[in-house]
């Protein structure tokens, strides 16, 4: 429908910044075609024909001046979300996941002895409503309102785990721990891949 053109609707206070970040880079970018296709447009309609602009260093000065605060607008808000995505606040709960080469494994680290694997439903075997290639027979369950460390690693191959509408993708390396942390503010059933 209309509605999938946009981000996702989200569910973490990171993805929210990233929505706005999202947002402030367009308007930036709108502007800028706006005064681009302004330009080129009166080029079109323009006699060429003005003494005062065969000297024109302020101009020279202000389209080079000009495009470097432009990308300040843009890199101190980026520099800002990248920072703030990368920091790692007292986790409350940690979950470990590992990658296989069709499945994942979870293991609740905080927790002895909770660990499960899970495995994508065959589409044979769909019942009415669930998504194709997103459905799992077994269900991770996380609290909301909880800060969640999630470290990732792999058996075999890189794989990628994401869960959109929470801002959070990291890649499950073999023989290696990365680790980020997200937090839910509400709850809910998140698809992710």
């Amino acid at each position: 429908t209309w509605n999938h053109i946009l981000l996702i609707d989200s569910n973490s206070p990171l993805m929210e910044q990233l929505n706005f970040f999202h947002d402030h880079t367009l308007l930036i970018i709108t502007l800028i075609t706006i005064l681009v296709g302004y330009n080129m447009l009166s080029l079109l309609t323009n006699s060429f024909i003005n003494r005062f602009l065969l000297h024109g260093q302020l101009i020279e000065i202000i389209w080079t001046i000009l495009p470097a605060i432009i990308l300040l607008f843009i890199a101190f808000p980026s520099l800002r979300l990248l920072y703030l995505l990368d920091e790692t606040n007292k986790p409350s709960l940690t979950l470990k996941s590992i990658g296989h080469q069709w499945y994942w494994s979870y293991e609740y680290s905080d927790f002895k002895n909770i660990e499960f694997d899970s495995y994508m439903v065959p589409s044979a075997e769909l019942n009415e409503g669930d998504f194709r290639l997103l459905d799992v027979d077994n269900r991770i369950v996380l609290p909301n309102h909880t800060q969640i460390r999630l470290i990732a690693t792999a058996t075999d191959v890189i794989h990628s785990w994401t869960v959109p509408s929470l801002g959070v993708k990291i890649d499950a390396t073999p023989g290696r721990l990365n680790q980020t942390n997200f937090y839910m503010n509400r709850s809910g059933l998140f698809f992710g891949q």
